[in-house]
């Protein structure tokens, strides 16, 4: 058996033993030779090592190795991992290795990297430290002191699990006065205080400038760490942050500006009045479709706009929340059906409730008990058909690949006024005879 199989072979056994050991081996090796190690790695292995490397140096290791390595493990690391490494990586790596991703994990990268503007994500740093939490003190602090050749070790370190879940915070102190065989999981400060990639950074700041804390781990939806924000970094993001919003506040970073040519204003403001008034004229056609039974009962006229000012309005609020965990990716595939029905069912709800009371204003007004029927009966569908299209139609034009934020409210309004004024007008032709 020729000399350098049988080293593989010995690597290879060595680091199934004990990934974790070996991984802060290979830590200790200079940049060339940890990347050529990692590439004679059969790939299951090699994306085990990369797991438990520091988030830097993992990044260093990518950028050095052949494109046919990264395409080899690439379907055995996570994409929030993958995500987080990719951050790490220049401009022109970062390029290279996304020529090969593509499909669903191509989207979920995607997803991952964007964080809206004024948020703690895109202002975070990802030059951190990380730990299992089965690692040993004295395996923590042997790599630390091989990771300090490369760069200053930072004040804490930070405790996870497998899947980086954020456990806790390690201080430098109780790590160094710790038994050399205690995991980290039993020397961590569980109670850490972390932020949501999504907090706005001006409330951000307040909390560090509170705790007196001068960084603070950030996580995503499932408390994975992501990486930290320095006081710093984040003082200098909210004065960016208010500067754009008093730019804002003066018409600029606006593609119009208060004193755009009127032509250019007509171009950015006349399509949307058009769907405006399309909109508007089939919620019209559906009054149309009535005008014989409001013609003879003039008094259901008064209660459409009531009818169209609660429909607008629940559906409203249900479209504020499914637009929220769309943004903020609480809202998994498979539970897209389940967030329907349930706003379907809060809309049910809340128009029994509501129905009730504007069927007995309606007939304490008009003296008819039959006329408070009719409207809480259309209030009553009006409402469980707001909560469906509030819910389904963000998540329905994201799935076509449409932004839900450019014109779900637009949608909304002319599905609610028309299926609303259905069944409102609709009950009103049914009890006629009653009403009349």
């Amino acid at each position: 058996m020729p000399e350098s199989t049988l080293y593989k072979q010995l690597v290879k056994k060595f680091i199934e033993h004990d990934v974790v050991v070996a991984s802060s081996i290979i830590e200790g090796l200079e940049d060339k030779q940890a990347s050529e190690l990692l590439e004679s790695l059969p790939p299951d292995i090699a994306a085990r090592v990369i797991k438990n490397l520091q988030v830097t140096f993992a990044a260093i290791l990518l950028e050095q190795t052949k494109d046919e390595f990264f395409q080899s493990i690439l379907p055995k690391l996570e994409p929030q991992l993958l995500t987080t490494i990719l951050m790490h990586v220049s401009h022109e790596s970062r390029t290279r290795l996304k020529e090969h991703i593509s499909g669903a994990i191509e989207e979920q990268i995607r997803e991952l990297l964007q964080y809206p503007e004024g948020s703690v994500g895109r202002v975070v740093t990802t030059d951190f430290m990380s730990f299992d939490k089965q690692v040993l003190a004295k395996d923590a602090v042997s790599k630390i002191r091989s990771l300090s050749r490369k760069r200053r070790p930072a004040s804490y370190a930070y405790v996870v699990d497998e899947q980086k879940h954020l456990l806790g915070v390690l201080n430098m102190l109780d790590l160094m006065i710790a038994q050399p065989a205690q995991t980290l999981e039993s020397i961590m400060i569980k109670d850490v205080f972390s932020m949501h990639g999504f907090l706005d950074i001006q409330e951000a700041a307040a909390d560090l400038a509170r705790r007196k804390y001068f960084a603070a781990p950030v996580v995503d939806s499932e408390n994975r760490i992501i990486g930290i924000i320095k006081a710093e970094r984040l003082i200098k993001g909210v004065q960016e942050d208010s500067t754009k919003g008093l730019q804002q506040m003066f018409g600029a970073g606006r593609d119009e500006k208060p004193f755009s040519s009127i032509f250019f204003s007509l171009k950015k403001r006349l399509f949307w009045l058009h769907i405006n008034l399309v909109t508007a004229f089939m919620a019209a056609s559906v009054v149309a479709l009535f005008e014989g039974i409001i013609a003879k009962l003039t008094i259901l006229a008064v209660f459409l706009p009531v009818v169209a000012g609660q429909g607008g309005n629940a559906g409203a609020q249900s479209l504020a929340v499914v637009m929220r965990g769309i943004v903020m990716r609480e809202i998994p595939k498979e539970k897209t059906r389940a967030l329907i029905l349930k706003e379907g069912t809060l809309g049910a709800i809340n128009g029994l409730i509501i129905g009730l009371v504007t069927a007995f204003v309606a007939w304490i007004w008009h003296g008819n008990p039959y006329l408070g029927l009719v409207i809480g009966l259309g209030m009553f569908f009006n409402l469980i058909f707001a909560g469906l299209a509030g819910a389904s139609i963000p998540l329905f034009m994201k799935k076509i690949g449409i932004d839900p934020a450019q014109s779900s409210s637009i949608i909304l309004t002319t599905v609610t006024d028309i299926l609303g004024f259905l069944a409102f007008l609709g009950f009103a032709v049914i009890f006629q005879k009653l009403l009349i």
